[in-house]
């Protein structure tokens, strides 16, 4: 047990978790995850409809890249909650008034 005596290390997000390192691929997935956000929040603002279809669209086809290209499990997993919450994004969005304002 050499780890129980070492420092704890924070494990809340770890992305690399095949020991190497992969920028552009965890870059990719953080901002799926943003966009995600981004559209899943502005969905449910009916004023913020233009914003959220556009975020929900472009983080689910940047989601679809940053799937092919990513490495490990967590980098897929982060894809599929940011790639989610942009679909319903878009829905929210062009339920309530689509892509032009």
């Amino acid at each position: 047990m050499p780890r129980a005596l070492g420092p704890a290390t924070m494990r809340a997000l770890r992305l690399n978790t095949d020991g190497r390192r992969h920028p552009v691929e965890n870059a990719l997935s953080l901002t799926v995850l943003g966009l995600g956000l981004v559209a899943f929040v502005c969905g449910f603002i009916v004023s913020a409809h233009v914003v959220a279809s556009w975020a929900g669209v472009a983080g689910f086809l940047v989601g679809l890249v940053s799937q092919y290209f990513s490495a490990t499990t967590a980098e897929r997993s982060v894809n599929v909650v940011g790639m989610v919450m942009s679909f319903v994004g878009v829905l929210t969005g062009v339920s309530h008034g689509g892509f032009l304002p």
